[in-house]
């Protein structure tokens, strides 16, 4: 199993069946493992016939609402791909980015990749939602020496090794800052992707608040000393990587 597509997901009974079949039409071996993080809609019926005889998807479901972050952890304990991508359950993110954000690790260059909404083309984004990026941005760079434009991004692609090895401990949005900061702490190298984003109103379900962002901070600051190991990985086997690499070429061909 190449990837692992980690879909947490809470009231989104507007957009999760379109997100899936957006996934599902990538060209690469892959699983799809949606979390439903107690949606009280028509998400979890939605759900049911998403799954129905289709051995890509697996969906999980939370007795109560946990959290994106504690979401994250339960798609963590069942994947088997070589690589996860996280997919928010809106339709914000581009899954036909796919190809570009594991192009990097599939060729061996980096182990982890992180989508740049600001280095792509993006639209929808709130004047106030993208300074309180930037700086989230500007601080995880003071902090921990690297140079990226977009923390906060939901596409944060690695090694399934690496992103096991984080010890994640986040139950909410503060699972984005924890994952940045672990992965730097471990002495990763951050290759950065530009994407497209669709950004969405409040009114059409969009969940951080600016309390969130007061979160990030002290999350930030809480794991500047983190310690942990960087896990010994064997490179992805050369005939699976061929398979995807073909795939992508494919695909820019389509374009």
């Amino acid at each position: 199993m190449l990837l692992s597509v980690i879909i947490p997901c809470y009231n989104e009974e507007k957009t999760i069946r379109e997100i899936v079949e957006l996934v599902r039409a990538v060209r690469l071996e892959k699983e799809i493992i949606i979390v439903d993080d107690c949606s009280s809609d028509r998400t979890p019926e939605i759900l049911r016939d998403i799954a129905l005889n289709d051995p890509m998807v697996r969906v999980i479901r939370h007795s109560r609402n946990r959290g994106k972050g504690d979401a994250i952890r339960s798609g963590l304990s069942v994947v088997r791909g070589e690589i996860v991508i996280i997919q928010d359950a809106d339709l914000e993110y581009d899954p036909n980015d796919y190809y570009e954000l594991i192009r990097p690790i599939v060729a061996g260059k980096v182990d982890v990749v992180f989508g740049s909404r600001f280095l792509g083309r993006h639209t929808g984004m709130y004047f106030w939602n993208a300074v309180g990026n930037k700086f989230l941005t500007m601080m995880t760079n003071f902090l921990y020496n690297c140079w990226i434009s977009d923390m906060e991004t939901c596409y944060k692609v690695m090694r399934t090794d690496i992103i096991r090895s984080l010890d994640l401990q986040s139950n909410d949005f503060r699972i984005e800052p924890e994952i940045a900061a672990k992965v730097l702490r471990l002495g990763y190298r951050i290759f950065e992707v530009p994407i497209s984003y669709m950004g969405r109103t409040y009114e059409e379900g969009k969940k951080i608040k600016k309390r969130d962002g007061l979160l990030a901070i002290w999350t930030l600051l809480k794991y500047r000393n983190w310690k942990g190991t960087a896990p010994r990985m064997k490179p992805i086997h050369p005939v699976t990587a061929e398979i995807a690499l073909l795939a992508m070429r494919e695909a820019s061909a389509g374009h």
